[in-house]
């Protein structure tokens, strides 16, 4: 039986989010081009900017699940099974809310060696780490996880 360990809100978070932010930041620019509204060049610069945090942090999220000895990774396109042996580390950035977790692998998978996902929201636990990090680093035989404070640049 799998259980799911990424956040139902990654679909959103992948998805919905970026194209609406993103356009509608992108329209509000276009219309102070066209007013030539002196402040044109701060809006290009956010859309800009933002976008491109929007691009690291959204887009490349995955679906994860446990199913006994695999990881299922999916980008609602495609799905790829990957054994648990296969976890090189596991790394987060409890400073983000989303609290992104990178999973290394040993090996290449279709989604590269490295993917991200958003787990599972917890409330009042911005500057802790999330459990699941040590539990995938346990299964994964990777370390025994850490006690407190994750570290900002999402490495160990």
């Amino acid at each position: 039986m799998s259980r799911t360990i990424s956040s139902s809100m990654t679909v959103i978070f992948k998805f919905a989010f970026p194209m609406l932010w993103i356009g509608m930041f992108a329209a509000g620019t276009v219309g102070m081009f066209i007013a030539n509204n002196p402040s044109k060049w701060t809006f290009l610069g956010a859309l800009i900017l933002g976008g491109s945090v929007i691009g690291w942090l959204c887009v490349p999220l995955k679906r994860v699940e446990i199913d006994g000895l695999e990881l299922v990774v999916s980008n609602y396109f495609r799905t790829v099974r990957v054994p648990l042996l296969e976890i090189r580390e596991v790394t987060e950035c409890w400073l983000i809310n989303t609290h992104p977790v990178w999973i290394d692998f040993h090996s290449r998978t279709e989604f590269g060696s490295r993917i991200m996902f958003m787990p599972q929201t917890r409330m009042f636990a911005l500057f802790w780490s999330h459990p699941i990090v040590g539990e995938l680093r346990r299964l994964g035989g990777c370390g025994p996880g850490p006690s407190g404070l994750g570290r900002l640049d999402g490495r160990e």
